[in-house]
């Protein structure tokens, strides 16, 4: 959210972040009920498209930011293929968002702006036919895609995809809810924090982070407790300076933290956490929710919690490679 107001002027992006690429892998690759995928930092993400475009009954849509005319086309070109596409924008970035909610109105897309009653709709999550979402770090913005670290997990679960399609369907009709976590979700402004610290508190050798934002003090403190009871606690941060007291107190716990800045041309945009990374206690994390009070308790978000070996190889690999490229606090 915080690159609104700290472009990356005059970098040359194919040339800042070719060290950076990690491999994709595909949704197909696996009959498992869940597969994750890194965004690809080019110029578009066909593996969102080929989603889209998979969709024959339903597709419901809660994007932050949607500035991507080729998701626009394909959100279009499934309605008038007769899915029923349904899509949330945020209302506080109608400049961002005009031009897509324009496009998909006057298409016929049941289109609406998002519920004043959370101070941001940060969510981003796609769902096709009432039994497939796909939960994301970033949002459907293709000036970002070539510089920006993010995630998207799909999610097959039908508990959570009903858990999904029942709080869409209040949001779109911005009626309340309190909703449920299926197996695997955790939600904001309900439930994110504890689970967060859940994921955290309950790492016994390793704890991985990597986010945009780091401000809460509950999950700060939480994550610099790990490392004083011996956990091996790694950071990637955007931009450290702005959260210099932050790192201050993971860093005396033992924390290592390294970190970007808008002028390298490579942007961490991506919110996820990897817990015991390869044992039977793993567990990871990704989704919408920055870890600043606003976010866990006043903004729509979405995330989701797995064991699978799959999702948490795929973000770890790409962890590692982001770890290994910042510049120690």
């Amino acid at each position: 959210m915080l690159r609104a107001s700290i472009r990356r002027a005059g970098i040359a992006a194919a040339t800042c972040v070719t060290a950076f690429s990690v491999a994709t892998v595909p949704a197909s690759a696996s009959a498992d009920p869940y597969s994750a995928f890194v965004f690809n930092l080019g110029t578009s993400q066909p593996t969102i498209y080929s989603f889209i475009n998979s969709a024959t009954s339903t597709l419901d849509m809660t994007m932050y930011e949607l500035s991507d005319t080729t998701a626009v086309n394909d959100l279009i070109a499934r309605e008038q293929a007769g899915v029923k596409v349904r899509v949330i924008l945020d209302r506080e970035e109608t400049k961002t968002n005009a031009a897509a909610y324009s496009a998909l109105k006057a298409a016929g897309v049941g289109v609406v702006y998002s519920s004043p009653a959370f101070v941001y709709t940060h969510q981003k999550t796609i769902t096709v036919n009432d039994d497939k979402s796909l939960v994301l770090t970033g949002n459907l913005t293709s000036e970002y895609y070539p510089t920006s670290r993010d995630y998207g997990v799909f999610d097959n679960d039908q508990t959570d995809v009903a858990a999904i399609e029942k709080v869409f369907a209040a949001d779109y009709a911005h009626s309340s809810i309190t909703p449920s976590d299926g197996d695997n979700l955790l939600w904001s402004p309900t439930t994110a924090e504890d689970q967060l610290l859940s994921v955290i508190n309950g790492a016994t050798t390793t704890l991985d982070v990597e986010e945009e934002e780091f401000s809460d003090s509950d999950v700060v403190d939480a994550i610099a407790n790990a490392a004083e009871n011996g956990v091996t606690v790694r950071v990637v941060l955007e931009d450290p300076s702005d959260y210099s007291s932050e790192v201050q107190e993971v860093e005396d716990a033992g924390a290592t933290v390294v970190g970007y800045s808008s002028t390298t041309g490579f942007y961490i945009h991506a919110k996820a956490i990897v817990a015991d990374y390869g044992l039977s206690t793993q567990n990871v994390e990704a989704g919408s929710m920055n870890m600043t009070s606003n976010s866990l308790g006043s903004n729509r978000e979405l995330g989701i919690i797995l064991n699978d070996s799959g999702v948490a190889s795929t973000i770890e690999n790409a962890f590692n490679s982001d770890y290994a490229g910042g510049t120690p606090a």
